[in-house]
């Protein structure tokens, strides 16, 4: 009996780690569902209808979604100057909070003013969530031995893009663009409430472990990296912020702007995972060459797509590489700066962040000068392809 029990015990040892490495992997999921995917992103899906609504500008648009980037660009200079905390929980549960809070004041509102201090509080959580998750989820799974499901984790975002992009239709049907905010809103409160039923883990699970002193690294060997970050924050924001503005402003596919979102999401949830597997086989390098190149083949086909399989190809494709970008650079960072992985985190989502201020500001301003979308997906692509440039000529991968 006791030799039965000695070797059962290994196996429900074993058993109990996977089940906590996927509890653990599931509410990060659940996070970057509601700090992006949602708080971030519905945004994109509900422009048009404030647009129908209210008949705000492809200018005003454009400046509160920047106004959402320089929050993210703050809420990530903040993590890096002030890096405590990444490790207090209460931080965690307020940003996610206010996530909540200002994703429901956005339909309760139709001053500008007011919107855009929104999308900025909302960027600001929004980049601590984002940063926090990601080291919370990846430090607990690394003590587990599964450190390789990391990426999965940034999948979150693209299951709740697409969340949004499938429910938002059905809460414009009942309360129009403010039933949107208001019903995303709630839809997160409920995200959170399901998250928390999830697994009584203690709460020591989440907590960071204490921090070794290293000699700090130089920012010099990532620089290549940070400047194409930057290009494809400016880039693919355009994108991100307008592709469903632009589908709904196309003759004969105003049924199926809502659904393009929904196909964004769909793409962007494997993205994470293959892109990272790819790596392994190809290396970083020419993943993101690979993932840049595609990227920009779909904004050039968007330039003048006009048929469901084209605007799908290009929802695909910017699906399919935005997020696996994110996931192969802030890899890469941290393979470069072993010591300080969070310190490269901090400072390349600040790049992405100045990008993604920039850009959706730029694309508005062009987009109503020229009462269309084509000088935006020019900018777009240029960007892309700068990004492209610059990873080309980057030699500091450790894995080319």
């Amino acid at each position: 009996m006791s030799t039965m029990q000695t070797n059962f015990t290994p196996h429900r040892q074993r058993a109990r780690r996977d089940w906590d490495a996927l509890c653990i992997l599931l509410e990060g999921i659940l996070g970057m569902i509601i700090a992006m995917g949602i708080g971030r992103f519905s945004f994109t899906p509900i422009l048009p209808l404030m647009q129908r609504d209210l008949g705000i500008s492809n200018s005003i648009a454009g400046w509160l979604a920047g106004f959402n980037y320089l929050g993210y660009l703050a809420g990530a200079v903040l993590c890096f100057i002030v890096p405590r905390l990444m490790r207090t929980r209460y931080v965690t549960i307020s940003s996610l909070f206010l996530s909540i809070a200002t994703t429901v004041t956005m339909g309760l509102t139709l001053s500008v003013f007011f919107w855009g201090i929104l999308r900025l509080i909302s960027g600001i959580v929004s980049a601590i969530l984002f940063i926090t998750i990601s080291a919370e989820v990846g430090e607990a799974l690394s003590r587990r031995g599964y450190s390789h499901w990391l990426g999965s984790l940034y999948g979150g975002v693209g299951a709740g893009i697409a969340l949004s992009g499938f429910t938002i239709p059905w809460l414009d049907r009942i309360g129009q663009w403010d039933g949107a905010w208001i019903g995303m809103g709630v839809l997160a409160a409920i995200l959170v409430i399901f998250g928390s039923t999830i697994t009584t883990r203690k709460t020591a699970d989440f907590k960071f472990t204490p921090e070794q002193k290293h000699q700090s690294q130089s920012l010099r060997i990532l620089w290549p990296l940070i400047v194409a970050y930057f290009f494809e924050g400016l880039g693919y924001i355009v994108t991100a912020t307008f592709i469903v503005a632009i589908v709904a402003m196309t003759p004969g596919l105003e049924d199926y702007a809502a659904y393009v979102w929904v196909v964004v999401g769909i793409a962007a949830v494997p993205s994470t995972v293959v892109w990272p597997l790819l790596s392994r086989r190809i290396g970083n390098k020419n993943c993101l060459l690979a993932a840049y190149a595609l990227q920009f083949s779909g904004i050039l086909v968007s330039m003048y797509a006009d048929t469901v399989i084209e605007i799908t190809f290009t929802a695909i494709t910017f699906g399919g590489t935005f997020l696996g970008i994110v996931a192969l650079t802030l890899a890469e960072g941290s393979f470069r700066m072993k010591h300080d992985g969070r310190k490269s985190a901090a400072i390349l989502t600040a790049s992405f962040g100045v990008g993604q201020i920039l850009g959706p500001i730029l694309a508005g301003f062009l987009a109503d000068l020229q009462e269309s979308f084509a000088l935006p997906l020019i900018l777009a692509s240029t960007c892309i392809m700068i990004g492209w440039i610059f990873t080309l000529i980057d030699r500091n991968f450790i894995s080319q």
